[in-house]
């Protein structure tokens, strides 16, 4: 029983704080606006909101070698903390794309999970390789022995199958939101 509490500590409230923190963060810097009657400052926390995104596709990019610089872990770290803000800052104007919030919420929530899942499989990995290693098997035995395991971590992997077309949806509605802010703005 403690290795399920310990697991659900360690993987799960995680992942649901990080969640929390940002549906919470964006209603207390919505309410701050409206308090400071500063509301038309959520249209410019939009733009900023999707520039950090944007921004967030270099750990993408490099990952898939199109570019060179930058290490892939520091992007990597990059990649969430600027997704989650440019998040934040995309809800404050929430609004008024109430379906680009919905698709960014799976993303971000396809992200998480991914994030989460990929590291308690390798992890779990790592440590019944080690416990193996030391027990004296030989490489045959160990693969043997991790055959399910390593199947699990393969099928794990694949979570960007279903990552990508959200992100693809998310990207679609944000940019439909953009034009039409653009077009309905009435710019001064």
């Amino acid at each position: 029983m403690a290795m399920r509490v310990s697991l659900f500590t360690r993987e799960v409230v995680p992942f649901f704080l990080q969640l929390a923190l940002l549906g919470l963060a964006a209603l207390a810097t919505d309410a701050l606006l409206h308090w400071l009657n500063a509301v038309w400052i959520g249209r410019y926390l939009g733009i900023a909101g999707v520039l950090l995104i944007i921004g967030s596709f270099g750990y993408s990019l490099r990952k898939r070698k199109l570019i060179t610089i930058g290490k892939p872990a520091t992007l990597l770290r990059l990649h969430e903390g600027m997704a989650w803000a440019g998040s934040l800052l995309i809800l404050v104007n929430a609004i008024l794309a109430w379906l680009a919030v919905w698709a960014m919420l799976v993303n971000i929530a396809s992200g998480l999970t991914g994030k989460f899942l990929l590291q308690s499989a390798r992890k779990r990995l790592e440590e019944t390789t080690q416990r193996l290693r030391a027990q004296g098997l030989s490489s045959a035995e160990r693969q043997d022995r991790l055959y399910w395991d390593s199947l699990t971590f393969d099928a794990v992997k694949q979570w960007r199958t279903v990552h990508y077309p959200i992100t693809l949806a998310f990207a679609v509605l944000a940019l439909a939101h953009i034009v039409s802010i653009f077009l309905f703005w009435g710019w001064k």
